[in-house]
């Protein structure tokens, strides 16, 4: 019940509805073929090793799939990026790992859910 008042929940059951949506979630990202919709964020180095075309090329390969950016500058020297990228689980897994892996990308996180919910 304290973990219940501290997340903002009214009763059990909006929580109970969340854990239930949240292993759904987590299912369907078993199946390769899914598709989904979320976000990747990294934080990158832009003075390292042509990190930043590096990254355009990737976005630019993969532009059906991903349908907008946000960029940010930390400081003189890193970047936060926000990818909202769209498609077949594999697909999305995909170019977040070619994005990542990137030298120069210090950090990179995807997050993801499926496109709907019934």
């Amino acid at each position: 019940d304290k973990l219940i008042r501290k997340k903002g929940y009214g009763s059990r059951s909006e929580a109970i509805r969340d854990l239930i949506r949240d292993e759904t979630v987590k299912q369907i990202l078993e199946n390769e073929n899914e598709p989904v919709i979320g976000t990747l964020t990294i934080v990158y180095d832009h003075d390292a090793s042509n990190v930043t075309n590096k990254l355009l090329d990737v976005q630019h390969r993969h532009h059906k799939n991903i349908s907008s950016t946000m960029h940010l500058h930390l400081d003189e020297h890193n970047c936060l990026e926000v990818l909202v990228v769209s498609g077949k689980v594999k697909d999305v897994q995909s170019i977040a790992d070619s994005i990542t892996s990137i030298k120069g990308v210090k950090h990179g996180k995807l997050t993801v859910t499926k496109k709907g919910f019934d």
